[in-house]
């Protein structure tokens, strides 16, 4: 075994149900874009319905109709752009888009996009909307960072959108449900909370959430270095002293990011750290004793959240998680329910 995945419905639908405790009315939409963040969007998607989402949000329209051949009654909306062949096949799928500009195309249904500040898709004015267009939408830059900024994205949204407030608006991710409960208007689109992960590199328990993805793997080669001897490339770790390593058979192919290197994972319940340069197939953990081959290690789970090695890599747990589930086909991926 190289490695396994294992996702838990069960704690998506916690997730879910936390979530939507907090929205005091509003609607939870589920993002399950990128293949559910790398956790299965399908599988995800059927749980977060079931804890009460009532929408499912995808970056494209093949993602989109994915969901539908598995999900035929689902309230599904695309929030990237479409081409007019996929505008087409969404409104033969049922599928609602989003815009960013005065284009609005006909017989599907239309969220319309308006730039407060991200910088990205949207337009910074909004014309009288056309009967296609069911929802108003923005997207905030800095809600896991400055909530100030945040507040006066949301504040030119309610502006721009008040004379329309029969229409949907949307305008929350998961940090905003989080932490701005003037940001949840009519629905919120939660991606990363719904996970189990915590949009501020925090532990997700701390919002009451639970991870749904653990990861892992085993000792495949444990070898000793003598003082002076290194291992992997451009000898990154050289033995100061006779020192066990242990090989795994995972590495950046896998998910496990170059980056990676001086994080820590759990060998036989121990923590040990990661040394040398991660390769494509393999990554080398330092040990303090022989230990045999199938050794079990945790590369993410109970006490080793995303969350830290996101910390150690420099970068987000959004990225990690989906790098890993990309992957996914090189180990064994298992699905449970607590």
């Amino acid at each position: 075994m190289r490695s396994e995945l294992t996702i838990d419905l069960g704690a998506v639908r916690r997730n879910a149900r936390t979530l939507v405790r907090a929205l005091d009315g509003a609607e939870l939409w589920a993002v399950v874009k990128a293949n559910g963040y790398g956790h299965g969007a399908v599988d995800c998607a059927d749980a977060a319905l079931a804890a009460g989402a009532t929408t499912l949000c995808t970056a494209t329209v093949p993602e989109a109709l994915e969901l539908r051949a598995e999900l035929p009654t689902a309230r599904i909306v695309v929030l990237g752009p479409a081409s007019n062949r996929e505008v087409a096949r969404a409104r033969e799928a049922d599928l609602a888009l989003v815009v960013s500009g005065d284009e609005i195309p006909e017989g599907v249904a239309v969220h319309v996009k308006i730039d407060t500040g991200m910088g990205r898709w949207g337009g910074s004015e909004l014309a009288a909307p056309k009967r296609e267009v069911v929802g108003l939408m923005t997207h905030l830059a800095t809600a896991d960072s400055d909530l100030a900024f945040a507040r006066r994205q949301l504040e030119r949204f309610r502006e721009v959108t008040l004379p329309f407030a029969h229409l949907t608006r949307h305008a929350a991710n998961s940090a905003a449900t989080l932490r701005l409960p003037e940001s949840h208007f009519d629905a919120v689109r939660c991606g990363i909370a719904l996970y189990g992960l915590s949009p501020f590199g925090t532990d997700p328990g701390d919002d009451g959430l639970a991870p749904v993805l653990s990861w892992t793997t085993e000792i495949a080669f444990c070898k000793l270095l003598r003082a002076g001897e290194s291992t992997g490339y451009g000898r990154r770790y050289v033995a100061e002293r006779d020192t066990w390593i242990g090989i795994l058979p995972v590495g950046y192919a896998d998910g496990f990011r170059r980056d990676l290197t001086g994080t820590e994972v759990r060998v036989a319940g121990e923590r040990r750290r990661v040394v040398g340069t991660v390769s494509m197939d393999a990554t080398a953990v330092e040990l303090d004793r022989e230990l045999p081959r199938g050794a079990p290690v945790t590369i993410v789970g109970p006490g080793l959240p995303l969350e830290e090695h996101a910390a150690a890599a420099g970068t987000i747990t959004y990225e990690l998680a989906c790098g890993i589930g990309a992957a996914a086909s090189r180990g064994r991926r298992v699905v449970v329910d607590s």
